[in-house]
């Protein structure tokens, strides 16, 4: 077996923006690549390719075209890097706990058999602990900032009606769980497939929900009503349907928590409109992180700790001949 090698480029490397535009059209090639041996992690803030290098060396102009990636070699350095990001430490909201999902999500296109899956679930294992260990969590999560947002739209005592919820992936449905709409007389999750979606929540029996399809929002204003956008599955004819149901509803707030924003502030007009790159969102990002940054120093030795204890040796694998 050939060394394992990864490569990737992040939003510390480039913008934020940029790196999600690159990540939404580096995704659609995820499966293509799994049957390759070549594991993609494709978040809003990353692009990472691990794999054996000839397998990596025929897809690098294809995926990091027009930016200069870093390169870590050998499968204890690689185990190392995934543990970190696991833990929360190179999230843009430091410490928070989706990352470690979607890791987990990454690894479900690939056989099973291939070594770097093993690493992967090995590093999940580590960061989490790590994060546990050293109290490195996120005390301004997404959930807690849509929270803060919310609140500040009802400071005038009004009571909150009825939270929309666009989007049932694993940022939607993690933000209802956490009780973001438990101020609201209802919540709705808006999808294009109900069906299929209400096959999807029989397991929650503990917590309240209606479906609607996009169309059906807004027959009627509720001013004061909240959007949550969560999801990034978007294309134009999407985009047109909401944001016509969106200026029908005139609700009290839109969060876009989507990492390429849904709609513009001209397509929305005057309504009150958030996404993650403005500096009400951006403003608790930068008082989570500043609480969470002297915990570094402790974390990511930790980690490195950890790994040794394990007497994880990966990178002294024999290479095929």
């Amino acid at each position: 077996m050939s060394e394992l090698i990864g490569l990737y480029v992040d939003h510390q490397m480039t913008s934020p923006f940029i790196m999600a535009q690159h990540s939404a059209k580096i995704k659609p090639i995820a499966n293509n690549l799994a049957r390759s041996g070549v594991l993609l992690i494709a978040t809003c803030l990353r692009v990472e390719v691990y794999g054996e290098e000839p397998a990596l060396r025929n897809v690098y102009s294809t995926i990091f075209s027009g930016f200069l990636c870093e390169r870590i070699e050998g499968a204890s350095a690689i185990a190392q890097r995934l543990a970190e990001i696991a833990s929360g430490a190179h999230s843009q909201i430091l410490g928070e706990n989706y990352i470690a999902d979607q890791l987990a999500k990454a690894i479900e296109r690939l056989d099973q058999h291939f070594p770097i899956v093993q690493i992967v679930r090995l590093a999940i294992d580590i960061g989490r602990a790590s994060r546990e260990r050293q109290g490195f969590i996120a005390s301004f999560n997404y959930d807690s900032i849509v929270r803060n947002i919310i609140a500040d739209r009802f400071r005038c005592g009004d009571l909150p009606d009825r939270l929309y919820m666009i989007g049932a992936g694993m940022l939607g449905r993690e933000l209802i769980r956490s009780g973001v709409g438990e101020r609201f007389r209802s919540t709705i999750i808006v999808t294009r497939n109900p069906k299929t979606l209400r096959k999807r929540l029989r397991a929650w029996t503990d917590i309240e929900v209606a479906l609607m399809r996009p169309a059906d929002i807004g027959l009627a204003r509720e001013p004061r009503s909240v959007v949550v956008i969560a999801t990034v599955d978007v294309n134009d004819e999407y985009q047109a349907v909401l944001q016509k149901a969106l200026l029908r509803l005139e609700p009290r707030g839109i969060v876009d928590l989507s990492s390429i924003p849904v709609l513009s502030n001209a397509a929305i007009g005057k309504l009150n409109y958030v996404t993650m790159y403005d500096e009400e969102f951006l403003r608790f990002i930068e008082k989570n992180n500043k609480q969470l940054v002297p915990k570094i120093p402790l974390l990511l030795p930790d980690i490195e700790a950890t790994l040794r204890t394990a007497q994880i040796h990966l990178s002294a694998r024999p290479r095929s001949s």
